[in-house]
């Protein structure tokens, strides 16, 4: 055991892990800057936008990773702008991967911080309206603070999704050992390989992980309903 352990190439988790975390705070950012927008439009134009930001989340990842790949390929305008006056590529790249991760679990934690909006005693609300406080100050000093744990859940959820990101992620960043090999990619790469030990090994790591995510989850939403024991 000891053997194999050191023969593993431990970049595919370092990758995730640093690919995870970006792409969460990418998440986080607009997941709660649109959710914020959304709650301030009307009825039909709220259907419509939440509509098209919700799309990653019930479009194969495929579909999302295609469509990436179409819009930051540098035969495109887009792609070809970036490279040419930024000397930024997105595509067989690890920014392919942030990318690719963050439209994916951007409407998790999008739903959930909107979910959690929609909770906030409307009262609440009123009441800093009454001690004069702005729309800004109202936002981050009563909303954010009430709707806290259903936005952390939101946070770990977009944490695991781009964790485990695997269709977009391969479409726009490829495998690229020690690049853009996340643990989801090197699963499949080496089980094509045959290399079903090695495809085992990070198939433990990501479940493990993954539990880790959801008890925390469970932990978070817990605090919320203390008190709340059914008989």
């Amino acid at each position: 055991m000891t053997e194999f352990l050191a023969e593993i190439d431990w970049s595919p988790l370092w990758i995730s892990l640093k690919t995870g975390f970006i792409a969460t705070v990418i998440a986080f950012f607009l997941g709660i800057f649109c959710a914020r927008k959304v709650m301030k439009l009307s009825v039909t134009a709220r259907g419509v936008l939440d509509g098209l930001l919700t799309m990653p989340l019930v479009l194969p990842p495929t579909v999302a990773g295609f469509c990436l790949l179409l819009l930051f390929s540098l035969k495109r305008p887009l792609g070809s702008f970036l490279f040419e006056n930024f000397d930024i590529k997105i595509v067989q790249t690890w920014k392919g991967c942030v990318i690719a991760a963050a439209v994916i679990a951007f409407p998790l934690m999008y739903r959930n911080a909107r979910a959690a909006f929609e909770q906030v005693d409307v009262n609440f609300l009123y009441a800093g309206q009454t001690l004069g406080m702005s729309d800004r100050e109202i936002f981050w000093k009563v909303i954010i603070p009430s709707a806290a744990p259903g936005i952390a859940s939101g946070t770990v959820l977009a944490f695991a999704r781009a964790m485990g990101e695997y269709g977009a992620t391969s479409m726009l960043a490829g495998n690229i050992l020690g690049k853009t090999r996340t643990v989801s990619v090197a699963i499949a790469a080496e089980t094509a390989a045959g290399n079903y030990g090695t495809a085992g090994f990070w198939t433990v790591v990501i479940v493990l992980i993954s539990f880790v995510i959801v008890a925390l989850i469970n932990i978070i939403s817990g605090k919320g309903m203390k008190g709340r024991r059914w008989l």
